[in-house]
Parts: structure tokens; C-alpha cells; sequence
């Protein structure tokens, strides 16, 4: 019998999920192989994102006795593509075919604690461990049968899920090795020298591999969380303050409590409501919302944004500790970069339902950290960890931004008030306003060069978006990265990349800066000052691919290019961008990105060339358009209509070569993409103008006719 990819999401129970799998050989994953194989990838020690289910004995692959494989693990997948990749390497490692294999992801109460799925961390980690207790698997299966056959295990083949002897023609399939054998050989932990495929000999890893659920995706049979429905469920509605920092003084329950079915909960400023309707919960928050009391305090605007991170910088700012050297130097420079905040916008606002059997709780969610949005419940309602489960179906988008349980805890508690099941989704406006954003940031860059060109010091100072490729890759004899941390106004947190999108487009615009200093080319200035042989890689890749030293000959009135570089998670790229620029308008159009990226062995072609578009539309919206503002303690822009991201007509031509390394460990690939684009774009558009750009989003002056 095969598990639907969607079967255990709202009803599959723990003793049910048992009876469904039936009798078979569950193999464990111990931290010793997981570890084994974290240093064959370059990515030891505990912890972190590894999680504890990568530390101890797990439940990873099951084979029942009709022969259906389920393989578990606590990966969540929001589009990335992390349901395919799991799947497609668990499949290389039993030698059978994808759609053989059922994957369960995510679910507290049957799944491993693989750590969040964040940092572009699952490649690099989580794929590793599925393999090792794949392989595990199959070498046990391999033993099995020939021990039974009384031959030497080296002497045996497997493929497609049949163990075959080829001098005595014997064959069993791994279905009858379930019913014959003893499940106690295979509670062991997984060997530490277990041995997966090697990179020569894949037949299924390296291959463009759809998702598995691909049907139940464009059809709509798939349930995202928004979607769960339980019986008897009820609709829920959360007070919001009507600024940051607002307290609530007063507010009378009374109107919402006689209303019939409606069910009201209150913990210190938590008001929510809960009813039968959507409606009727939104008639009731209305009525209890018009008695409330705030006292609000004083709060910055956006246009006081940057200011106020340099005037609220902890500790104070760090001053140069190459001041000397640099007062020597031949020519030396120093800019100022701003990043704004902006919103991560995924497809899917949050969304949960909670449910309450007793003192135990399931909460169905979209979250990127399954196991700590589950420590986060048995906090927030006081509860036993081992009492609350939280299951995630594939869900709309996270990019970085689903870390926490806001939706989910909101739930549990309005489902506890309300004796019943209920579902809370964020309206779009919500998502907006108190969803976490991407740090805003000041970045300042100072750097000194010698009469030859050369780089001599280097001082990379960022306050408040955070250390993330902060370092220079350039060789530099004398360069620090200082990280100060400020007051931030605003609510913030990962996102896609995490800040390495604004240290990257502060760094690549300082380097050409100091280029057009030294009288160099943006790209060979590079080249001068680039050791690391992967990163000089992709970055001549690129420039022969766009024909970077042609198009800067052949300059054309109000069309720029340029280019940037960069490293981070273990991964490289290159970029460069042209553009079309109406300085009259103030209008930039991104006409052609070309980008070659490099992250090691390539494990599905097709879903990186994904995970490289979609990052390049991102960075896009945050190069030219995201921007959070605020004013009075308010988001004045909480809505599609006002804060802009790309559109379909604004997608440019897109030329992207991945450099496949099969001699090197495969790295993770959901951000790194992004980093070069919004410094791609704004050496490009000072290419097309003359102007230098050192704000994200791009903010080009207007001129009139005559160039005024």
C-alpha cells in the first residue's frame, strides 16, 4: 500500500501512522554517521540547524510488507523544492525509483528534528543524513539476503528494490525481505563508515527531478495550511494595536461575549475572538475593538530610519583601526550605504489551526522551524513539549520570514478559550505590519589604495542588518568587518540571505568606486584583487558569457552594465546586469540579467535553475522597489497596492549557467543567488548615468529635459 503524500497532514494519528506503515524495517539515523557525513561535506559539529533528531537514534526509512517506502524527515518544504531533493536522494540510495518513495515531512509527532529549514541549510545537512540512513538501509537489506543465501554481500546487486544473486539467479525484493526478517538487526544506529553513491555513479541524484506532489499543486487538491479544516471548527480574529509599542489600558469583553457561539480570550494585551463564521468573528472583534484604550509612545518614521540607527548604535561606532595607514595612502575613500526594511511577501499569509484533546494540542502551520514553533507552544500555553505536535503541510513561501509560531500560538490560544478547533489566517494588511522584516542598515566602507591600484586597508562597519558576508573575499593585507547592533524600531529577522543582500551590495558598489579611483575596470580591478579560485570562477564565467568587455566599448545612451560578486553559504556567484535608465523619469528597467552560480555537485539541475530565478526576481524587488515605510508607529504602505514587488512585465531576460563541481560537496542554493543583483544593477545604472547609487531600493534623482 502507498501513502498519499497528503494522507497524514490532518488525520494520520501517531498509532495510526503505525498501522498505516504496518510491520517492517525502520532504520535509525545516529549522530555518529550523520556526523560522518557532515565532515565528508565540510559541515561538522552539532547543533544549530542540524537539530536533535541529526544527534540521536531516528526513525528515517520504513519499508513495509507490501513493499511501500516511507522515508521521514523534518524539513519542511514552502517551495524551495526540498519535497523533490529529499525524495530524488533517497531514491539514488535504495536504487529505486522516485515515485516509489513516500516522504513525510514535518509532522512533530513522526519526523526526525532535522533543525529549521533555513541557511540554506538542507542540502548541506539534512540531505547527507537521509542518504546515510538510506544507504543504511540497503546495505542491511543486501546483508539480509545474503546471509540467507549463504554468499558473500559484494557478490549481490540491487536495483530497482530487488536484491539479486547473479551466478545462482536468486532474487528477493526488498517487500520479502520485510515479511521474512526480524526487525532487531535494524534498530541499530547507522554504521559510521556507511558508504553513499559516489558522484560518478549517480543514477537519479544529478538529474532534473519534479516535485512529487505536483499534481495535487495545480489541480488545488493539495491543502495548504490556510486550507485544514476540522470538524466543529471555528474562525479566529486577534486585536491589534493600533501602533508599535502601543499598550492596552482598558477594553470592555462584553459586547463580543453575548454574542451566541462566540468565544473570547484575553491574556494580558492577547484579545482574540472566536466564532462559527469568519464573519461573525470579524463582527465581534469590531465590537470589543471600539472599547479599547491605548497608551502608544513616541515612535521614528522611516525618514528618520538611518539617522536613528547611527544615533542608537550600541556601544557607539567603531572607529577605523587603520587610520594611520590609510592617512598614507595615495588616494583613499569612504561611502555610506542605506538598506531599508522590507517584508518577506510570501504568496500564503500565516495561517493555523489548533486543536485541543485534552491537555494535548496538534497545531497545523506554516512554519520554516517545526520542532521550534513546537518548544514555542509548550511555553506560550504551558504545556508539556511531548503534549504538542505541529504538523506543516507544504506551504506558500517563507523566505526566511515563517521562523516563529505568531499564527499558531494565536490559535492555540483562541482554541483553548473556545473548547473547539480554530483557524486564525493573518489577513495580507496583518503580514505587512507585524510580521518580522528584513533589518534595515547603515553600512560605511573605508578603504585606502597605493599609487599601483592595489587595496591597502579595508573597514566594513554595519549597523543593525547584520554580520552575514561581511568579510571581504578580495585579497586585502589589512581589512576587519565590524558588526554594531543598534535599537531597532521595528520588528525584525531572518530573511533570504539574511543580510549578506546588503553587505554584498554595499561592498560590490564600494569596489567599483574604488575602481573608477584607481582608473580600472570594474572587472579587472576585481580580478587584481581575487585569490579564491572559485569565486574568480564564476566571476570570468560570467563576464565571457555577457560579453562584459564588448559592452563596455560599445557604450549606448541610457544603457548601463555592471556586474558584482560574491560568496555565502558555501556557494559562489557572479552577476552582471544591463539596464535602461530614464533619467527624466527617474525610471530603471533591468533589461538582461546574466548569472553563473556554483555550489558544488548539482543534485537536481532543474529545481536549481528555480531556486536561481526566483532569487533573481526577489533581489530585484528589493533593489529597485521593496521598502517599508512608516510613520507615527504605523506602516503607512501595508498592502500589495502600495508596496510594489516585481511583476510578470518586469521580468528581464534571464541567462543563468549553473557550474556543476562534481568534485565538490554539494552546498545549499535558496540564497546566495540573490546577493549580486541589487549591486549588478546599481553599477549598472551608474554606468548609464553617472550617478552613484548607494541605497536599496535605488532611488535615481529626477532630471528635467535638459539633463537638469
Amino acid at each position: 500500500m502507498q501513502i498519499s503524500h497528503a494522507d497524514h497532514r490532518a488525520q494520520l494519528s501517531r498509532r495510526g501512522f503505525v498501522q498505516l506503515l504496518g510491520a517492517g524495517l525502520l532504520i535509525g539515523v545516529s549522530d555518529t554517521a550523520v556526523e560522518a557525513q557532515s565532515r565528508r561535506g565540510g559541515r561538522g559539529g552539532r547543533g544549530g540547524f542540524m537539530g536533535r533528531g541529526a544527534a540521536t537514534v531516528a526513525a528515517r526509512v520504513h519499508i513495509a510488507k507490501d513493499g511501500a517506502i516511507t522515508v521521514m524527515a523534518g524539513k519542511v518544504e514552502a517551495g524551495q523544492g526540498a519535497r523533490a531533493e529529499l525524495t530524488q536522494v533517497a531514491a539514488e540510495e535504495l536504487r529505486i525509483a522516485v515515485d516509489r518513495i513516500a516522504l513525510i515531512l514535518a509532522d512533530t509527532g513522526l519526523v526526525p528534528d532535522d533543525g529549521m529549514t533555513a541557511g540554506s541549510g538542507t542540502t548541506p545537512r539534512t540531505v547527507p543524513s537521509v542518504r546515510a540512513g538510506a544507504a543504511a538501509a540497503r546495505d542491511l537489506l543486501v546483508a539480509l539476503a545474503a546471509q540467507q543465501w549463504d554468499v558473500k554481500s559484494d557478490s549481490v546487486q540491487v536495483r530497482d528494490g530487488r536484491i539479486t544473486h547473479p551466478q545462482s539467479h536468486r532474487e528477493l525484493t526488498y517487500a520479502d525481505l520485510a515479511r521474512q526478517s526480524d526487525l532487531k538487526p535494524f534498530a541499530q544506529p547507522v554504521p559510521a563508515g556507511v558508504t553513499v553513491t559516489p558522484v560518478n555513479e549517480w543514477k537519479v541524484m544529478g538529474t532534473p527531478v519534479d516535485r512529487p506532489n505536483r499534481r495535487d499543486l495545480v489541480t488545488g487538491a493539495h491543502q495548504f495550511p490556510s486550507d485544514i479544516a476540522r470538524p466543529a471548527m471555528s474562525y479566529g480574529k486577534v486585536l491589534r494595536a493600533p501602533s508599535y509599542g502601543a499598550k492596552l489600558t482598558a477594553i470592555d469583553l462584553s459586547p463580543a461575549q453575548a454574542m451566541k457561539e462566540v468565544a473570547v480570550a484575553r491574556d494580558g494585551d492577547f484579545v482574540g475572538v472566536a466564532a462559527p463564521t469568519r464573519f461573525l468573528a470579524e463582527q465581534a472583534l469590531a465590537a470589543v475593538a471600539k472599547t479599547a484604550s491605548w497608551q502608544t509612545v513616541p515612535h521614528p518614521s522611516s525618514g528618520q530610519l538611518f539617522e536613528y540607527l547611527k544615533q542608537h548604535a550600541r556601544n557607539g561606532l567603531p572607529a577605523n583601526p587603520f587610520a594611520d595607514e590609510l592617512a598614507k595612502a595615495a588616494k583613499s575613500l569612504k561611502q555610506s550605504y542605506h538598506i531599508a526594511y522590507i517584508q518577506h511577501t510570501p504568496l500564503e499569509p500565516r495561517a493555523a489551526v489548533a486543536e485541543w484533546n485534552g491537555d494535548k494540542l496538534t497545531v497545523w502551520t506554516g512554519t520554516q522551524n517545526p520542532f521550534g514553533v513546537q518548544n514555542e507552544l509548550a511555553g506560550a500555553l504551558q504545556v508539556a513539549t511531548d503534549h504538542v505536535r505541529v504538523i506543516v503541510p507544504d506551504f506558500g513561501g517563507g523566505f526566511g520570514g515563517k521562523h516563529t509560531g505568531d499564527a499558531a500560538v494565536e490559535a492555540a490560544r483562541l482554541a483553548k478559550a473556545a473548547g473547539r478547533p480554530v483557524s486564525l489566517r493573518w489577513t495580507r494588511e496583518e503580514e505587512f505590519t507585524w510580521a518580522y522584516f528584513r533589518p534595515a542598515g547603515v553600512i560605511d566602507l573605508e578603504a585606502g589604495l597605493d599609487a599601483t591600484g592595489s587595496i591597502t586597508t579595508w573597514h566594513h562597519v554595519n549597523i543593525n542588518s547584520g554580520p552575514s558576508s561581511m568579510n571581504t573575499p578580495y585579497r586585502i593585507a589589512k581589512a576587519r568587518s565590524q558588526f554594531v547592533q543598534s535599537e531597532a524600531p521595528l520588528r525584525q529577522g531572518s530573511y533570504r540571505a539574511l543580510a549578506a543582500t546588503g553587505n554584498t551590495f554595499a561592498r560590490e558598489c564600494f569596489m567599483d568606486e574604488l575602481a573608477a579611483a584607481a582608473g580600472c575596470d570594474p572587472l579587472e580591478f576585481r580580478l587584481a584583487h581575487l585569490e579564491d579560485a572559485r569565486l574568480r570562477a564564476v566571476l570570468e564565467a560570467v563576464a565571457k558569457r555577457f560579453d562584459w568587455s564588448g559592452r563596455v566599448k560599445q557604450k549606448e545612451p541610457g544603457i548601463g552594465v555592471g556586474l558584482a560578486c560574491g560568496t555565502e553559504k558555501g556557494s559562489y556567484v557572479a552577476t552582471c546586469a544591463k539596464v535602461a535608465v530614464d533619467q527624466q523619469q527617474g525610471k530603471i528597467s533591468v533589461r538582461q540579467i546574466c548569472q553563473v552560480f556554483e555550489c558544488g555537485a548539482v543534485v537536481n539541475p532543474g529545481n536549481l535553475t528555480s531556486q536561481n530565478q526566483g532569487a533573481i526576481l526577489m533581489g530585484m524587488g528589493g533593489a529597485l522597489r521593496e521598502q517599508m515605510r512608516f510613520e507615527g508607529g504605523a506602516v503607512t504602505n501595508a498592502s500589495f497596492r502600495t508596496y510594489l514587488v516585481p511583476r510578470f512585465r518586469d521580468v528581464p531576460e534571464l541567462d543563468i549557467h549553473l557550474l556543476d563541481r562534481p568534485d565538490l560537496p554539494s552546498a545549499g542554493a535558496g540564497e546566495t543567488p540573490i546577493i549580486g543583483i541589487a549591486p549588478a544593477v546599481a553599477n549598472a545604472v551608474f554606468f548609464a548615468t553617472g550617478v552613484r547609487i548607494r541605497e536599496m531600493p535605488i532611488r535615481l534623482p529626477v532630471t528635467n529635459a535638459r539633463g537638469e
